[in-house]
Formats: structure tokens, C-alpha cells, sequence
């Protein structure tokens, strides 16, 4: 299984970052990073399958694919969002992490107007 793969890999890099953390803090900041990117291109490449069901499902029910186009940014804007101020958190840069998280909730309101624009037209639409 592959969570196996993920969590092996994790603990690896986890006891050779404390390991090198009181010696060479830099090298450990590196490892926690590569560690992450892996880990977050190893998932990636599992999620085309859900992105490609999810196309399939919105054409079935013949939602517009700017909707799901959108809501695919917003999911990836919250992954990286999160994976950058945990990077910033265990480089002990907390105020950076707190902007970049920040940053990510604005990019995501910005990317929902037009989807919460077409609910509000569409509730007009229904009421009498």
C-alpha cells in the first residue's frame, strides 16, 4: 500500500532532521522541504485520477467546467497554501507562515465570487 511508502519515507526524513537539527539546522530545514515535495508529487500524480472522474461526473450532469475548474484551484491553492506555512513553521518563521495562509484565504475568496455569484443567481431565479 502506499501509505506505507508515504509514512516510511516521512519517518525517515523526521529522525535524520532531528538527527542533523542540533548540528547543521539548515540541512534539516532542507530535508523537511524535499521530504515534502515528494511526498506532494507522489499524491499529485494519484489525484489526475480524481480530477478526471470529477470532469466526467460534471459533464454527466452538465455543470459548466469553469465551476469545477474552480473549485480544483481553490483545493490546490489550499494544499500549497498549507504546504508552504508548515515549510515556514519548521523553519521557525511563524509570522511568514501566518501571511502566506492568509494570502491563500484571500486567493480562494477571489476564486469562489463567481461561483458564489451564479448560486445567488440561480436562488433568484427559483423564488416566486
Amino acid at each position: 500500500m502506499e501509505i506505507f511508502k508515504i509514512v516510511g519515507l516521512g519517518l525517515i526524513a523526521a529522525i535524520l532532521s532531528v538527527v542533523l537539527r542540533s548540528q547543521k539546522p539548515e540541512i534539516s530545514l532542507q530535508i523537511s522541504i524535499v521530504t515534502g515535495l515528494i511526498i506532494f508529487l507522489f499524491i499529485a500524480t494519484r489525484l489526475s485520477y480524481v480530477i478526471e472522474v470529477l470532469s466526467l461526473v460534471a459533464q454527466k450532469i452538465d455543470i459548466d467546467l469553469i465551476y469545477i475548474t474552480t473549485i480544483f484551484k481553490i483545493v490546490g491553492i489550499a494544499y500549497i497554501s498549507e504546504f508552504g506555512a508548515q515549510v515556514c513553521r519548521d523553519a521557525g518563521e511563524a509570522a511568514i507562515a501566518s501571511k502566506i495562509e492568509f494570502a491563500g484565504k484571500v486567493l480562494i475568496m477571489v476564486l469562489a465570487v463567481p461561483i458564489l455569484i451564479a448560486l445567488l443567481n440561480l436562488l433568484v431565479k427559483l423564488m416566486p
